[in-house]
């Protein structure tokens, strides 16, 4: 997968809304189960952004989307879209490009 958009607030693999993941996995119900609460919550979260260079957008990072999701884009338990969205909701963080099959 060429690009994952990410604005959850509180997330190690999370760098200003680039996920640096290299293997995330998504649950049935379109959950990012990778997801790893950030020490420090989105206060820690903000200045991890505020202190990353630039640089982090100069090369795009292929990352493999496990996903469990009855979706149309999962392909054999592969996400097969060239990019998704993952947010945070009420209770969790989603896969937002999420199309039921």
């Amino acid at each position: 997968m060429k690009k994952i958009n990410c604005s959850t607030s509180n997330c190690e693999h999370n760098l200003r809304g680039k996920c640096l993941a290299g293997v995330i996995s998504v649950s049935d119900s379109a959950k990012c189960i990778s997801r790893i609460k950030r020490e420090g919550g989105a206060l820690a979260q903000n200045f991890a952004d505020v202190e990353a260079g630039n640089d982090i957008y100069a090369n795009d990072l292929e990352s493999l989307v496990q996903c469990s999701a009855e979706c149309a884009f999962n392909n054999h338990g592969l996400c097969a879209n060239e990019q998704i969205d993952v947010r945070d909701t009420a209770f969790s963080t989603k896969c937002r490009t999420f199309v039921k099959k």
